[in-house]
């Protein structure tokens, strides 16, 4: 009955994701170093499935480039430099600029209010600190910016480059302050939106994912010291 369970689990595809994002966030955070060997059967233990899943989230980690793996040989962590975690977040810094500037200019007015009252709303979360709960928050704030662009090739472009980025920028919220100032700087790209103010819209976006890059890779760094 166990098995039984287990396999449908790994059919929704929830348990996969939860691996990927947990794995990741060890490989982010320091739990895993760059080298290290994954062992399937230890992970298989680890989270309680088989070792399909395992090999599963394996080659997401892969296509994400936090997991190195050649053929017949054990998957390793990768070394994600420094230079090329840069070079990821500016081209976001573009692509999120791009977005938010075609936003303030073909969003609908539902698109708007929904965007501005959704932000309103993570202000609880904030004062709550609930890490877990404004990191759910701020991938959805981001896909709504991304939406409402109304460009699928943009949008193709941008959730890849964030799929790549995402266990980092969960990372920033780990420090001191970072949820209270994230709020704010979705503050100013909502108000340019609402406003129709598709430059500030753009100013706004590209300073607050340079402002996500220096803190994921503050912790990244610090915590892989």
């Amino acid at each position: 009955m166990t098995e039984i369970k287990r396999r449908q689990v790994i059919r929704a595809g929830t348990t996969v994701e939860q691996m990927v994002r947990a794995i990741a966030d060890m490989i982010v955070t320091g739990t895993f170093v760059p080298g290290e060997r994954m062992d399937e059967i230890s992970l298989a233990a680890r989270f309680d499935v088989s070792r399909t899943p395992v090999r599963e989230a394996l080659r997401e980690l892969g296509a994400m480039g936090l997991v190195d793996r050649e053929p017949n040989r054990s998957a390793v962590v990768a070394n994600v430099t420094e230079a090329y975690l840069h070079s990821m977040f500016e081209a976001m810094s573009e692509l999120e600029a791009i977005c938010a500037r075609l936003s303030a200019e073909r969003m609908t007015v539902d698109e708007r209010r929904s965007l501005e009252l959704e932000h309103r709303a993570s202000a609880r979360l904030v004062h709550a600190g609930a890490e877990e709960a404004y990191a759910a928050h701020n991938t959805e704030f981001h896909t709504r910016l991304y939406r409402g662009a109304h460009n699928e090739h943009i949008f193709e472009l941008v959730t890849q480059t964030r799929a790549r980025l995402a266990p980092f920028r969960r990372a920033q919220f780990r420090l001191p302050g970072r949820l209270a100032k994230s709020y704010d700087e979705h503050d100013v790209i909502v108000t340019a939106i609402m406003r129709g103010d598709s430059a500030a819209a753009g100013r706004a976006a590209y300073s607050h994912v340079a402002i996500v890059s220096d803190a994921s890779i503050t912790f990244a760094t610090v915590k892989n010291a």
